[in-house]
């Protein structure tokens, strides 16, 4: 079993947050995308889903507009978070080792 540092800890946990961001980023989309009857617990998911996405990517959609009729807010939205990632545990690696 490998013991983990405070250092891995912290770099794995700053991993993950950007990871999940990323998910729900991605399970948003997919609900728009898709027409489904409505329920109670659909509509919650849906509910939090619009609260913790929509504000980041209104971001992105103030600096480019649909082209086309698609919104491709989500798309830069998602990489830029991927950069930010990269970065910020380069930055952690390298302040904590």
């Amino acid at each position: 079993m490998v013991a983990l540092t405070t250092a891995d800890t912290i770099v794995n946990f700053v991993y993950w947050v950007f990871t999940v961001y990323i998910l729900l980023i991605v399970i948003y989309i997919l609900f728009s995308w898709l027409q489904l009857p409505y329920n109670v617990w659909l509509g919650r998911i849906r509910s939090f889903l619009y609260d913790a996405c929509e504000p980041y990517l209104r971001l992105f959609r103030g600096i480019v507009p649909p082209l086309g009729g698609l919104d491709f807010s989500p798309a830069i939205g998602i990489i830029v978070l991927i950069l930010a990632q990269r970065i910020v545990i380069a930055l952690l690696d390298g302040l904590l080792t």
